[in-house]
């Protein structure tokens, strides 16, 4: 049987696959977009929808490695590495120590900044121009501190950030308390990062999928994929639990699955599944105002009109699809030593899912070598919903070689030898 064929076969229906087929259907493309279960179901469904140039500094700071081994054993710790022995994960975070380094960081932090502050221009046009309502308000997103040794360590991180031209203005304790009066008293100052925005992530997705549809584009959900049929230099078929599909062009947008699915191509992508967790309530009183970040317990905080949700947390458990309850409790406990009223009346979902951690901590987007019709979009970490409009508009620019906005260069995926 023939296979089904497209311009363009993304492989892939997050937030990232979606934004890129919208994009190539706006420049003429046939797309067919494939994902395992329902598109929008993993990363892109339960994150805390916050839009966030301030997180342009990678993780890639001197310090992390003694922090993450500080935080090893405690298994509700903010980021928790499973020392269960696991060679690729092991192999991940050697990588990772290896570029922490200031230098390093330094040429990362430039290049997030960019991907970023390129997608905060693109995505609030972006959803007026496609009719997509998902409670998108550009409130700013504060970080409170309530000890003050951790937020005088945070003021070399204030000037990095305006070196890279973000916003980010240092607040006293009683000034944060006055814009967010949710807050319990004690807090000992914070950061208003005025330029950061927040939506509603399911409501983002489900407004791709139905602007991809509309647009002409195919979406096959439950479609696993099982092969790949390979002739010469090109990956020539896709074969999957729903049927064979073919493209002239394939984009990779695989999210966390990118290297089990990559390896059958022969290509060690340089990722690892971060789980994050979250939990979505009705709406507290008193409700903040803004996204949070609850800086001790790295407890992230997000009210739209219709819910609330705490989310955040960094577990490194390999593959493994268990909801752990300790990581679910630590947000619960971060938001209680925070908030006059922590939780809403109604828990309306407990979530997990994994966020593509790249070990250099910039996404891979670009054509790889060794197959001239594959492309890769991945490795956004936690930032995808705060990437996906720039990814989108790169991908499409390389795909129909118009010339890239940013430097596709420093994203590409060869310098990992792909």
């Amino acid at each position: 049987m023939e296979a089904a064929r497209s311009d363009v076969l993304v492989l892939g229906g997050g937030v990232i696959g979606l934004s890129c087929a919208l994009a190539l259907l706006h420049r003429g493309a046939s797309v067919r977009v494939l994902d395992r279960s329902e598109p929008g179901s993993g990363a892109s469904h339960g994150n805390c929808g916050t839009l966030t140039p301030s997180h342009a500094i990678p993780l890639t700071v001197p310090e992390m490695p003694w922090r993450a081994l500080h935080w090893m054993l405690r298994r509700d710790a903010p980021l928790y590495v499973n020392p269960r022995p696991d060679w690729d994960r092991w192999r991940w975070l050697l990588g990772f120590a290896r570029h922490c380094n200031q230098a390093f960081a330094e040429r990362a932090a430039i290049a997030r900044t960019a991907i970023l502050q390129r997608s905060w221009t693109l995505l609030p046009r972006v959803l007026v121009d496609e009719g997509i309502e998902c409670e998108y308000a550009p409130a700013g997103n504060v970080i409170v501190f309530r000890d003050a040794r951790a937020l005088a360590h945070e003021r070399a991180g204030i000037e990095w950030l305006h070196r890279l031209g973000i916003a980010a203005a240092p607040l006293r304790g009683d000034e944060v308390e006055a814009m967010e009066p949710a807050l319990l008293p004690g807090v000992a100052g914070g950061i208003l990062h005025a330029d950061d925005a927040q939506l509603r992530p399911d409501r983002l997705v489900d407004g791709l999928v139905r602007r991809v549809r509309e647009c002409g584009g195919t979406i096959e959900g439950g479609a696993t994929i099982e092969a790949f049929g390979c002739a010469g230099e090109r990956v020539d078929a896709v074969r999957t639990s729903r049927g064979t599909f073919s493209g002239d062009r394939i984009l990779m947008a695989l999210g966390a699955w990118t290297p089990q699915l990559a390896a059958k191509l022969g290509l060690k992508v340089p990722i690892q599944p971060g789980k994050g967790y979250s939990i979505t309530m009705s709406r507290p009183d008193p409700c903040p105002r803004r996204a949070l970040v609850l800086h001790e317990p790295s407890v992230c905080v997000t009210a739209w009109d219709s819910g609330y949700r705490l989310g955040s947390t960094m577990e490194f458990s390999g593959y493994d699809e268990h909801l752990n309850p300790t990581r679910l409790d630590a947000l619960r406990r971060g938001a209680a030593a925070y908030l006059r009223a922590p939780l809403g009346g109604e828990v309306r979902e407990e979530w997990w899912g994994w966020r593509p951690m790249s070990v250099d901590e910039i996404p891979l987007i670009g054509p790889v070598r060794r197959w001239s019709n594959l492309m890769l979009a991945t490795g956004h970490g936690m930032l995808g919903v705060s990437m996906s409009a720039a990814t989108a508009e790169l991908v499409a620019s390389l795909l129909t070689d118009e010339r890239p906005v940013l430097d596709a260069a420093v994203y590409a995926p060869s310098r990992f030898g792909l």
